[in-house]
């Protein structure tokens, strides 16, 4: 029987186990010979010859060698491979003596020579197939190692090239058109450097047109200028970039985007945030946020309308600036609509649409006409696109007029009914003013109920029938006599049916018939609108405010204008007008030809000096009095440097609210208190606390502002209140209005406004950008009040310089915070820069 021979058996090493080891067959011998075979791997189809043997393995030759009486065993022969080389067997045949059992000394020695040989042999077998097996193992270990790093080099390799893609697409793609920008058209990204080469601007234009959408250089026929870059997208519209640099180190772009189909309207957006600063402008906003991109508006025309119904104010200005030193500017042309961070967080987006009030279209598509500049700060940048030289026709009259706005106040005269506006309600609250004996006569705001109707343009000669005589009197008192007009004109008014036959009405679109068109204004129910773009209108209106001045000496005129949404719903003007806010300018520019003007409740453009811009009316709250600040720095900025601030306390009262906590003896409504002496008030016990203490705080703020304005005497029913007025009167003719008066000549120049932001003071000092409760009057003090009910400490920002301390007298080290600053209810925190090398 012929079996195949192993080498081991089963209870040898695992990595013997597992493999048979075969030569050939053999004849079948008694059990106790075991001849031993050279090992070499089974495949299943055979023999594998490539595979190579250690030298112990390969020089393994097994002896049968059976010692007999002369006789040999036939056996078959053992088939070697080609490569095998015998050597000295490292297995000896067993001797005859072994097979006989014959106990001889030499051959038991040879024996167990031999048996040990073999047992070493065996050990040294397996070692090395052991070896062998490890080695191969290393090897498959290293194939599967270069397997991976060769899968890694893969992956590597295609995002290698994916990166480069990108790179390519949005670095090689997005080209240098001009100095200090890239713009890529497949993406429309546009990016702004600065000298230095930091990103400080970064824009998505076109955010309207679909990802990727196909771009084409503009024909020949569609470019305007040498150097002006021009791209379209097919019937969708057409982008035009070019690029001027200007005086001051300012670099300026210029972007316009044509609508190719009345379903196209162009946005741009605009990031903010600490990577690409912080926005400011716009205007006044819903919550006065500060910077701007703290609040929230939603897409909307960028129109002047009413705080609280709609998310823009009264006054705006097409121009935001940011804190990396970058402005956009607006062309008034365009029908805008503004958003902050609607749907899209951090960011400021401006878009050109018609609708079908504000921006109607006029058979034109709209376009979005816009410049971006940028400059080394956002100082500098501000500086140089300020407008200049605000003196140009500024009368000596004039100068006299902003003098005495800065350093006497305003005394408002507005109740709620016509019945309270008299002639002995003027004298007798002029009486109290100079009862007082510490503040100046000032100006005296009569509200529209000096006429009988609104529109009339003349005194009500049933309240005043010896009216001539009041305001000599009031004259030879020390004060000047303002009185307020709207271009709205009453139904019930004697001039509207001269309006309508004048035709100087604005008309209803769509009536053939040309019937005016009529709105609501404040107390008036129904009223039409003097249509400023009639060439008859200008003169007319004119001509009436030029009688009333001839006849009763009034010093000047407060131009109550409304809101774009004041205007009637249907509205025609005579001259089409793109914006219907330019209606503001008209008429302001009209008025101010033929008499003195005051001041402007509405504006987009800066009106000319001496008029001041008055801020929204605001409630008796201290929501109301924490969005003061934030305002007339928004003011300023857009190039309103001369502000009208409301009343101290606020305009009106608002439920379960009272001023000082006083009812008049007549028991009158709250709400007049404002035309009453307050000589014979009495305590109202409820919420008098908390109104003295917003009164006291508004008072403060108020000191610092450019005018002090009063719908209410100080009380001298409240101690308290009177002499904190005594004492802010004091501290503000000394320090503040020679300040206010000198920074006059500035703001003429320059257009930097009176009251400023921290950030004006020093640029480059970031925490500035953030302080919306404090201000500077010009450079030389910085404010920082109370605006909460009940505190009395807060934080407090100085920036570089010395600056000694109003309310101790102590020096104080700038660039810093000072925490857990201490202000009674009595006092207000105030700072005087100080020459740098000051100290006690």
């Amino acid at each position: 029987m012929s079996v195949p021979f192993r080498i081991g058996s089963s209870e040898s090493s695992g990595d013997l186990s597992n493999h048979s080891w075969c030569i050939g067959d053999y004849t079948e011998e008694p059990a106790e010979y075991e001849p031993q075979l050279t090992p070499e791997r089974i495949k299943s189809d055979g023999y594998d010859s490539s595979d190579t043997f250690s030298d112990l393995l390969e020089d393994m030759v097994v002896h049968h060698n059976h010692r007999s009486h002369g006789s040999v065993h036939n056996h078959k022969k053992i088939m070697l491979p080609a490569v095998y080389k015998p050597r000295n067997l490292s297995i000896a045949s067993q001797t005859d003596s072994d097979k006989y059992d014959i106990n001889d000394d030499t051959d038991a020695s040879m024996n167990s020579l031999t048996s040990v040989n073999s047992i070493s042999s065996l050990l040294r077998e397996k070692l090395m197939l052991n070896i062998q097996k490890m080695t191969k193992d290393k090897k498959s270990r290293a194939d599967y190692k270069l397997r991976v790093f060769i899968i890694f080099l893969f992956v590597v390799i295609v995002c290698l090239l994916k990166f480069a893609h990108i790179y390519y697409d949005r670095h090689v793609l997005q080209r240098a058109y001009f100095k200090h920008t890239r713009f890529n058209k497949e993406d429309r990204f546009l990016r702004l450097y600065s000298i230095d080469g930091h990103e400080i601007a970064f824009g998505q234009l076109g955010m309207e047109l679909a990802e990727k959408e196909k771009t084409f250089d503009c024909l020949t026929e569609h470019n305007k200028l040498d150097g002006m870059q021009c791209f379209e997208w097919m019937k969708k519209a057409r982008l035009y970039l070019s690029h001027e640099e200007k005086p001051e180190g300012l670099n300026c772009y210029t972007i316009e985007w044509l609508s190719l189909s009345n379903e196209h309207s162009p946005i741009d957006c605009y990031e903010d945030g600490e990577q690409y600063g912080h926005w400011y402008g716009g205007g006044r906003t819903l919550g006065m946020a500060w910077p701007i991109q703290l609040g929230r508006i939603k897409m909307s025309p960028f129109v002047t309308g009413q705080i609280g119904e709609l998310r823009w104010g009264n006054v705006l200005g097409r121009y935001f600036i940011n804190s990396k030193g970058v402005a956009i500017t607006v062309h008034p042309n365009t029908p805008l609509h503004v958003s902050i961070n609607d749907g899209y967080n951090n960011r400021l987006c401006i878009k050109a649409s018609h609708d079908d009030f504000a921006y109607r279209r006029t058979g034109s598509l709209p376009s979005l006409n816009y410049t971006i500049c940028s400059a080394r700060n956002m100082k500098t940048l501000h500086s140089a696109l300020s407008e200049k030289m605000l003196w140009d026709g500024l009368k000596e009259s004039d100068a006299e007029t902003i003098n005495s706005l800065l350093t006497e106040p305003v005394w408002q005269l507005a109740p709620t009914k016509k019945e309270l506006l008299n002639e002995s309600t003027m004298v007798n609250y002029t009486e109290d003013i100079i009862a007082l004996g510490f503040i100046k006569q000032g100006h005296v705001l009569l509200n529209e109920f000096w006429q009988a109707e609104m529109g009339d343009f003349s005194l009500d000669q049933t309240r005043f029938p010896t009216m001539k005589e009041t305001i000599n009197i009031i004259h030879r008192r020390g004060f000047r006599i303002v009185v307020t007009i709207q271009p709205f004109i009453s139904t019930e008014s004697r001039n509207f049916v001269k309006a309508v036959k004048e035709g100087i009405l604005i008309m209803e679109v769509g009536n053939e018939r040309n019937v005016p068109a009529l709105t609501r204004y404040k107390s008036v129910q129904s009223a039409g609108m003097l249509d400023i773009t009639n060439k008859k209108c200008g003169p007319w209106l004119q001509q009436q405010l030029k009688d009333l001045v001839q006849k009763y000496q009034f010093d000047s005129f407060y131009l109550d204008i409304g809101s774009a949404y004041d205007l009637p719903r249907h509205y025609l003007f005579n001259e089409n007008l793109t914006n219907p806010d330019h209606y503001k300018s008209l008429f302001t520019q009209y008025v101010s030809d033929s008499v003195n003007v005051f001041g402007v409740s509405s504006a987009i453009s800066r009106p000319p000096a001496p008029i001041f811009v008055s801020l929204n009316s605001l409630a008796s709250t201290w929501d109301s009095l924490q969005v003061i600040i934030p305002t007339i720095l928004t003011y300023g900025i857009l190039g309103y440097p001369f502000s009208l601030p409301g009343p101290v306390g606020g305009d009106f009262l608002v439920e379960n609210v009272s001023m000082h906590g006083f009812i008049s003896p007549d028991n009158l409504p709250v709400e007049v208190l404002g035309t009453q002496s307050l000589k014979e008030c009495r305590h109202r016990e409820q919420n008098i606390n908390d109104s003295r203490e917003l009164v006291m705080r508004w008072m403060q703020l108020a000191t610092f502002l450019p005018v002090i304005r009063y719908a209410r005497l100080p009380s001298d029913c409240d101690p308290q209140v009177l002499q904190l007025t005594k004492n802010l009167t004091s501290l503000r003719q000394q320090i503040i209005n020679p300040l206010l008066k000198r920074y006059v000549q500035e703001a003429l120049e320059t257009a930097i406004p009176l009251i400023r932001p921290l950030w004006m003071l020093d640029p480059s000092d970031t925490t500035c950008y953030n302080v919306k409760d404090e201000f500077s009057v010009g450079e030389e003090v910085i404010v920082a009040p109370i605006l909460r009910s009940g505190i009395t400490e807060r934080e407090v920002y100085l920036p570089a310089g010395v600056w000694k301390d109003g309310i101790e007298g102590s020096l104080r080290k700038g660039s810093r915070w000072i925490h857990n600053y201490k202000i009674p209810l009595e006092k207000i925190a105030y700072f005087l820069k100080m020459p740098n090398n000051t100290r006690f």
